[in-house]
């Protein structure tokens, strides 16, 4: 991560922010400002020698910088990195992440971020949960974190692969919490994958790392984190909440376990990423990585152009794919294979491949134009998101709708191509 920072400074395309600024409150409503611009806060105000990056990988531009290709490769990219993961290789002698070894755990030394006037309390809100099972092996995954004491967090755990490694765990286990990643960790982290696949593995692919054995427990971490946070989880139970989702929304209180830090260490003149509830890079993270999975599904019964998560829909809900049409149910069929790529979304619209995706008014053209209710749409009735505020808050029971844009392949009545006119040059005319 450090490298990408020092990268866009020497090229002018970072903010960096000298003046004080307080961790409650302001420091997110400065991000706020600003999602789509990287900044750098170099004075946190009570935590000398720590440094903030925020707005890091907000854009798909970012994103594609980082990685160093065009942006119409990252699907590709991803996708190549799922299907071929490459498990990482441990560091050889001393790792940048344990340069530093605080002799006492308080949790009140990190710059926690307080975001938003509501929150439950400090958040730890770009953390990757890092646990290991005896016979899946490691996963990796996002988890809130509120700070409740000096060692101790309410983590927020769904029940997905953390929540059934930690009951197949009996209920307590060793974890480690690494803030301050490379993209290509973060990234892998937010992909559902079938449990027993190493997120690490497909990291490793997207871009090489190394990893490091934690010292308190049995678990190896990217080796260039800014700081690893060697705990368990235990069955002690604790409020958590409120705070804002995906969605912008305040999420509800729950009860959660409670993970207690054991061990911090972090690197030389540590780099916390900050990470804005409900920001734009909050989407990038957690939407793009749903893009892969909804083209391989799709890939298997038409050819999938490209597909877009778009901010619009939260980078969660909403889902808009591009196909290739050869057959007149190939929309209907992307329909289906869309939802089982991202089982979270609610709605999906699938168009043609001269309709922009990245374009609202694109697609909107092509649903006003090309789109029929009555045979052209597939509503489902079943369980969606947590992060869906209309759902029923209990069951998460949701009413799925998929729309095929597409044209029909014989046409019966009007052309449903849109009129192309000639290309001019306006300087000859206006000077």
């Amino acid at each position: 991560m450090r490298r990408f920072v020092g990268q866009l400074a020497k090229e002018g395309n970072i903010i960096s922010i000298e003046k004080s600024v307080s961790k409650n409150l302001e420091a997110a409503g400065i991000m706020a400002k600003m999602q789509n611009r990287p900044i750098l806060f170099e004075n946190m105000e009570g935590y000398q020698g720590w440094k903030i990056a925020a707005n890091l990988f907000s854009t798909r531009e970012l994103i594609a910088k980082y990685f160093g290709i065009p942006k119409n490769q990252l699907i590709p990219s991803l996708t190549r990195a799922i299907d071929n993961p490459k498990k990482p290789e441990p560091t050889v002698g001393s790792a940048p992440c344990q340069e530093v070894v605080m002799d006492t755990v308080d949790l009140d030394k990190l710059p926690l971020l307080f975001h938003a006037p509501k929150d439950g309390g400090n958040y730890v809100s770009s953390g990757i949960v890092i646990a290991q099972d005896k016979e899946y092996g490691r996963n990796c995954s996002f988890h809130r974190l509120m700070q409740i004491g000096k060692n101790k967090f309410a983590i927020r755990l769904l029940p997905r692969h953390t929540h059934q490694f930690l009951e197949r765990a009996g209920g307590e286990m060793d974890v480690a919490v690494v803030i301050g990643n490379g993209l290509n960790v973060s990234l892998a982290s937010a992909i559902s994958v079938d449990l027993g696949v190493d997120e690490l593995g497909i990291a490793n692919a997207l871009k090489p790392l190394q990893t490091v054995k934690c010292n308190t427990v049995d678990i190896e971490v990217p080796a260039d984190s800014e700081i690893v946070l060697e705990g368990r989880i235990t069955k002690e139970m604790h409020s958590e909440g409120p705070f804002v989702d995906l969605t912008e929304t305040y999420d509800i209180i729950r009860e959660q376990p409670v993970l207690e830090v054991k061990k911090i260490t972090h690197r030389r003149d540590p780099m916390y990423h900050a990470l804005l509830p409900g920001g734009l890079e909050h989407k990038m993270l957690m939407g793009m990585p749903r893009e892969p999975t909804i083209f391989r599904e799709v890939n298997k019964v038409t050819e999938c152009k490209d597909v877009y998560v778009d901010p619009g829909g939260c980078s969660w809900l909403h889902g808009i794919v591009q196909i290739k049409k050869k057959a007149e149910d190939d929309g209907m069929k992307a329909i289906e294979a869309a939802f089982k790529g991202h089982s979270s979304m609610k709605h999906v619209v699938i168009v043609d491949e001269d309709i922009d995706i990245y374009d609202t008014s694109s697609v909107e053209w092509a649903i006003a134009t090309r789109f029929q209710a009555k045979t052209r749409m597939i509503v489902k009735q079943e369980a969606g998101s947590s992060l869906d505020p209309s759902a029923d808050p209990k069951t998460r029971e949701t009413s799925k709708v998929g729309f095929d844009a597409t044209k029909p392949l014989v046409i019966k009545g009007k052309n449903f191509d849109k009129a192309v006119f000639k290309g001019v040059d306006l300087n000859k005319y206006l000077k």
